[in-house]
């Protein structure tokens, strides 16, 4: 394909050469042998007026005597008028030819019977093209009489135009083939030209080739700096494949995660109802139970893949400008239900920020959900908000066993839990990745603060986008409140965030 189109290419750029060479060569031949004709009749109309100024004085120059007959008037014309290249004067006395001009010329005139015939007779000026043996001929033929002279003369004067024009057509003949060699040349650099343009296109294909149903990591190298037309569609073709690729792993993910997770409930079911005694109702009400439970564990592992799933798709956050100070007291009301914990609203940021509601309150329930279940009964957990520069910090804070440093960074994964939440046995371990995912659909991160044996504190990281001011805005459930913000709480004396 790219050598195809660069053949096209060159063959295209040729042929426009080629046609402005012709172009060119044509226009610039045809005023050469304008100008070549203009001067041919400028000149015989020049030696027609030093014909008649001669003729007209009446006087012999070599003699200063008036002339004796007409055939004494040709040869004074002939004799005292210099010839020009290509250019010849003749005389003609009684329609029969007498004198000649000395300039050598591709044929004789003077033995050319038609020629005689055409010009040696005329009574009055006559101009005009004669097809000779070496070519065209342009002529103009004037009568001579003399008083007291029963003779008539023509005295004629004559140009080769052929002869005169092969300047301009050794010209046009120059100008073909230097134009011929130059587009050439010119050919082989748009060949080395378009090779360099097409290289992108190159790339592509050959990217597009290398990538297989494993392998996704292909991209087009883009050279730095000011990109053109074929730079852009290279980008253009990295960000395609980069999602492509981001999808793609994406599904892999979601496949591995799913085949993982549920095997192990479908190998409990399985196992179970093979070794069920119909006959027995006790066994019969157990496994059913024990079937029942793991269905709800399959269901919430599904639900909370699936949310992971569309947490890469861009419409997974939908930003309208939030009161967070509102948000951060709903939040708590939400999550006093989760567990007979000590819940304390620490602090509230008073401010309006582009986020999606929903999505905050889903993390910040998922980590109070989180915090519930490493913690005992009557243990605190806390709850703020807070605007730190260009950065909104929403955390929840626990006095449960905290975080070891190992496990620091596997708690965010999928699947992981960390030393003190192996206890639990209800969830599937996807509760920080989804707040994870949250967290990066706003741009921003979760970071962990803990220290082992005092608790540990999971804070939302997000950017302060503010929004305009507006008397109306949304609550945590994406409803419009124009009601008056929550006043502020007295920040308690321990620290937070």
């Amino acid at each position: 394909m790219p050598r195809a189109a660069r053949t096209r290419i060159i063959g295209w750029v040729l042929l426009l050469v080629l046609l402005s060479l012709a172009t060119v060569t044509l226009l610039t031949w045809r005023l050469l042998v304008r100008e070549a004709d203009d001067r041919m009749t400028s000149s015989l109309r020049a030696e027609i007026t030093e014909f008649r100024a001669l003729v007209d004085n009446g006087l012999d120059p070599s003699t200063g005597q008036p002339f004796a007959s007409v055939a004494d008037v040709l040869q004074a014309v002939l004799t005292y008028n210099q010839a020009r290249p290509n250019e010849k004067f003749l005389g003609y006395v009684d329609g029969g030819y007498r004198f000649q001009s000395r300039i050598e010329a591709p044929v004789l005139l003077s033995q050319d019977a038609a020629f005689t015939a055409l010009v040696g007779s005329v009574t009055e000026t006559r101009t005009g093209s004669y097809a000779s043996g070496a070519g065209e001929v342009l002529y103009i033929a004037v009568p001579v009489s003399l008083a007291g002279d029963p003779s008539t003369g023509v005295v004629v004067a004559a140009f080769f135009a052929d002869e005169e024009r092969q300047p301009a057509d050794r010209t046009a003949q120059l100008m073909l083939l230097v134009g011929g060699l130059t587009s050439l040349a010119a050919a082989g650099g748009a060949w080395v030209v378009a090779g360099r343009i097409l290289r992108p296109v190159r790339d592509v294909a050959a990217t597009a080739q290398g990538i297989t149903e494993t392998d996704l990591s292909g991209r087009i190298e883009v050279p730095e700096g000011p990109g053109d037309e074929l730079a852009d569609l290279a980008h253009s073709v990295n960000a395609m494949l980069d999602r492509v690729e981001n999808g793609v792993a994406a599904q892999r993910r979601f496949l591995d995660d799913a085949g993982h997770e549920l095997r192990t409930p479908i190998t409990i079911v399985r196992g179970h109802l093979e070794v069920l005694d119909p006959a027995d109702a006790a066994d019969v009400r157990e496994t059913v139970a024990l079937v029942d439970d793991e269905l709800d564990r399959m269901n919430r592992i599904v639900s909370d893949l699936l949310l992971l799933a569309r947490a890469e798709q861009p419409a997974f956050v939908r930003p309208q400008p939030v009161d967070v100070g509102a948000l951060t007291v709903d939040v708590v009301d939400k999550v006093r239900k989760l567990g007979d914990r000590q819940w304390v609203l620490e602090t509230v940021a008073d401010a309006d920020v582009l986020l999606d509601p929903q999505r905050v309150t889903q993390a910040v329930v998922a980590l109070a959900d989180n915090a519930v279940h490493v913690t005992e009964p009557g243990d605190r957990i806390g709850i703020g908000s807070r605007l730190t520069g260009d950065e909104l910090r929403i955390w929840v804070a626990d006095t449960g066993p905290g975080v070891a440093e190992e496990d620091r960074e596997r708690v965010f994964q999928r699947f992981s839990r960390g030393q003190a939440g192996a206890r639990r046995t209800d969830g599937a371990g996807l509760g920080l990745s989804i707040v994870t995912a949250i967290a990066v659909a706003h741009g921003g991160r979760v970071a962990l603060d803990s220290v082992p044996g005092r608790g540990a504190t999971f804070t939302l990281v997000l950017p302060a986008q503010l929004a305009p001011p507006s008397p109306d805005v949304a609550t945590p459930d994406g409803t419009v409140d124009d009601s008056s913000r929550t006043a502020d709480v007295p920040e308690p004396a321990g620290g937070h965030p």
